[in-house]
């Protein structure tokens, strides 16, 4: 799949920022024909980035989530760096479960050449990049494969998580609620998730600053339950808020210093 223009990408963050977009507006702004817009348009639609409506397009939030590979190239170097910040905090020889997202890819991508980590996944390519690396074990769950995504969920993934307890669990999520939820789609991934964070001695959330802008139907868990949220802008108020309370580090990747809102992980 080709990545977005860069025109694309700014009519993706102006529809993100307000919620919609309009052909007659886009088309002055970028000083380009409404034909080139609303191809554009069209484009951004077929990758499920955008929803298109008469005259534009809005920004989809609520019950579906995107295509996984339209997600890969949202935030791409956010997650990069929310990847390399990630696995900074997992020193060498660690055990670490790992589920499902484009994010947490980006933290396995940053471990492959680490020493000694024992890695479990539910997530086939995450597992496909650390088989890469010179020293340490994948363990794959068992159960369903999902077609959209390589995720493997169901009453299997869950009883075969139940078997380990790990020094650390790097999660991923769709959303962040302003109350300190943390959200997904799918109830089935939710589930697994669910049970990697209650079978890890620590837990690390990684999500870029988009997930305080999104909602999602099913929850997780709540920021209290979690570690350490590493992320790429320092979270709203609220979130902060809810942070502070449950000394709750937060870590931003790309910035010089880490906002540090508890005890290190």
């Amino acid at each position: 799949m080709q990545p977005l223009t860069p025109r694309q990408a700014d009519i993706l963050g102006r529809a993100r920022q307000v919620g919609r977009v309009e052909v007659e507006g886009l088309s002055l702004q970028f000083d380009v024909t409404p034909q080139t817009i609303r191809k554009d348009l069209n484009e951004l639609c077929e990758r499920r980035l955008l929803q298109r409506i008469h005259g534009g397009a809005i920004y989809p939030s609520g019950a579906s989530n995107y295509a996984y590979d339209s997600r890969r190239m949202l935030a791409a170097e956010e997650k990069r760096r929310i990847g390399v910040r990630a696995a900074a905090l997992i020193p060498d020889n660690a055990s670490i479960m790992l589920n499902i997202g484009t994010t947490t890819e980006q933290v396995a991508r940053a471990l492959r050449f680490r020493e000694g980590i024992m890695a479990i996944t539910n997530n086939i390519n995450v597992a496909h990049i650390l088989r890469e690396a010179p020293s340490g074990e994948v363990v794959i769950a068992g159960g369903l494969v999902r077609k959209s995504d390589g995720g493997i969920v169901g009453e299997a993934t869950v009883d075969f998580i139940r078997q380990f307890k790990v020094d650390y669990a790097v999660i991923g999520a769709s959303a962040i609620d302003l109350d300190g939820t943390i959200l997904d789609y799918d109830y089935r991934e939710v589930r697994v998730a669910r049970e990697i964070v209650q079978h890890a001695r620590q837990t690390i959330l990684v999500a870029d600053a988009m997930k305080f802008e999104r909602n999602a139907p099913v929850r997780i868990a709540h920021l209290s339950d979690i570690d350490v949220l590493v992320t790429d802008h320092v979270p709203p108020e609220p979130i902060a808020e809810i942070c502070r309370e449950a000394q709750v580090r937060i870590e931003v990747a790309g910035a010089d210093t880490a906002e540090d809102t508890g005890e290190a992980a």
